[in-house]
């Protein structure tokens, strides 16, 4: 399928990924998936290809990239220093949804890391993700291939939606985590949790017992209202958010007054992960997706894709319970919220 600003959405086949490596060889960039949201990807040691995602995305410059390599040994070999936590953390996670701030190697532009010394590495688990990094030989930084702050894709049709001038889609799937990576600084001690994400926090928590957590209102507001280099992506307090406006319900709110339903504007979307009848009466479009927090999340954007697709003038959701198992989910909505 080409779209009409010509890029290429296709299947992913060994021809697809010999053309999708000689794209990034030549400092372009394409699109493919990983286990968490599709990526845009351009080779990680070129700064006309770093440009070039930041132009395509219309993400601001302070706001760094996610480095992805084939395995942990090249992981160390770009940081500029590789402590021992980093390698227990990749031992036992390693590939997967989980990304580590090290300090940056002299090899990787500054541009990467939005001029700080640090850098973001992760080895993706999705199969695709792998090949493309084998045959391209290339650290590839691969932010979320959408526009900035918007929402995620999951799919390859989200991808051609959002950033038709992409060059090439390697259609994968949908990707089967449906959230981004979770995001630990290792340069401070303790280590810091700097996002919430797809690996449960309860499995790295086991494994970083000293590790850092953010109260959920220091990470929004204030501190990240200005332009100062972050030390990750997904800090920014205005996030993954959809076209309509998302207003979060709390558990007061289950039985909403007139003048609150007249604030949600129509058609109203209600996302939820219980049966909600009387509430749900109130709305066009229920998108009801698992009690289950993983299940939840492996489908959070799609669903709020299908929200917009569907054309609601407004988004309630559900307020997720008080537990680590939906700390990354709360931090998504919290800031898909933010005004």
């Amino acid at each position: 399928m080409t779209s009409p600003a010509g890029n290429t959405l296709v299947p992913v086949s060994p021809e697809s990924l010999a053309r999708a490596a000689a794209l990034l060889q030549r400092d372009e960039v394409c699109a493919f998936p990983t286990e968490t949201v599709y990526g845009l990807g351009g080779s990680a040691l070129s700064p006309a290809a770093i440009e070039r995602i930041y132009a395509l995305k219309g993400r601001p410059k302070y706001n760094p990239l996610i480095v992805h390599v084939a395995d942990a040994v090249a992981a160390a070999q770009l940081a500029g220093g590789w402590p021992a936590v980093a390698q227990r953390l990749a031992d036992r996670f390693w590939p997967g949804p989980l990304t580590l701030v090290v300090p940056r190697g002299a090899a990787v532009p500054a541009l990467v890391s939005a001029g700080r010394p640090t850098m973001a590495l992760r080895v993706p688990a999705h199969p695709v993700a792998l090949a493309l990094l084998r045959t391209a030989r290339l650290p590839l930084a691969a932010p979320s291939a959408n526009r900035s702050e918007s929402v995620s894709p999951t799919t390859a049709a989200h991808v051609l939606r959002s950033l038709p001038a992409v060059p090439l889609i390697l259609d994968g799937g949908p990707c089967p985590l449906g959230i981004e990576s979770t995001v630990v600084d290792l340069t401070t001690a303790p280590p810091r949790l700097l996002r919430s994400g797809a690996l449960p926090l309860r499995e790295l928590l086991a494994l970083l017992p000293d590790l850092e957590l953010p109260a959920a209102a220091q990470s929004l507001g204030a501190e990240s209202a200005d332009q100062t280099a972050r030390a990750a992506p997904g800090m920014l307090s205005r996030h993954y958010a959809p076209r309509a406006p998302l207003w979060l319900l709390g558990p007061a709110q289950l039985a909403l007054t007139p003048a609150q339903l007249a604030a949600l504007a129509p058609p109203r979307g209600l996302l939820t992960y219980e049966p909600l009848p009387e509430l749900a009466a109130h709305f066009h479009r229920v998108e009801q997706l698992s009690s289950d927090p993983q299940a939840f999340a492996a489908d959070l954007y799609a669903a709020l894709h299908r929200l917009d697709d569907a054309g609601v003038g407004s988004i309630a959701a559900l307020t997720p319970p008080p537990d680590l198992d939906w700390h990354a989910i709360a931090d998504r909505l919290r800031r898909a919220a933010f005004r």
